[in-house]
């Protein structure tokens, strides 16, 4: 079974992806953890190059295709060994990201992000993905960090992305929208409750 987490940052992912690890783990499941980018040598490598600020130019399309490298070895590497145990693999961000990203705030299209991350994930998608909603000024407030790369293109961008996630969870069975601006608790619960019925 594989589950992801995904949203704008700081909409709290870090902190109900734990919890719903530890819940798995105490109802004596075996979990394996990733992120995307990352989790891997390569994928570590190419995060830094995407996520980090410098003046390297990166377009829009090599972005997105960074994107889908790291995702492939993290695939080959990490996630297909995995739900191949009978492990369940639980990812921060996957595909999902790119399509909200590069595609509805980045302009590039939409349906050959879906075409171009088929070929990378090589046919393993999650079962669920949860999307932390939240208005992007509160999400924004609760940042305790200096903002990443992508995160420094603006409120507009961040709005676009946000709209993104809720168009694409409009039409995909398996996004599930949680509301992340109340306390942890009923996050949580709602996270579990939408587990359930994919676990069952």
């Amino acid at each position: 079974m594989f589950f992801s987490f995904d949203g704008i940052d700081g909409t709290g992912k870090s902190t109900q992806m734990s919890l719903f690890v530890d819940w798995l783990r105490q109802r004596g499941r075996e979990v394996v953890t990733c992120r995307d980018p990352g989790s891997t040598e390569l994928g570590e490598r190419l995060r830094e190059i995407l996520l980090h600020k410098s003046d390297t130019p990166i377009g829009r399309r090599a972005e997105m295709l960074l994107y889908m490298a790291s995702r492939a070895q993290l695939v080959e590497q990490v996630i297909r060994p995995a739900l191949d145990a009978g492990r369940v693999v639980v990812a921060d961000r996957f595909l999902l990201a790119n399509v909200a990203y590069q595609g509805h705030a980045g302009g590039l299209p939409v349906g050959d992000l879906w075409s171009v991350g088929d070929v990378a994930v090589a046919g393993v998608l999650p079962a669920c993905v949860f999307v932390l909603d939240m208005d992007v000024h509160a999400a924004i407030q609760r940042r305790n960090r200096e903002p990443d790369r992508m995160e420094s293109q603006g409120l507009e961008y961040m709005q676009k992305v946000r709209q993104g996630y809720l168009a694409e969870a409009a039409r995909r069975g398996e996004i599930v929208v949680i509301d992340a601006g109340r306390d942890i608790e009923s996050v949580q619960a709602d996270i579990r409750r939408a587990a359930e019925g994919v676990l069952s």
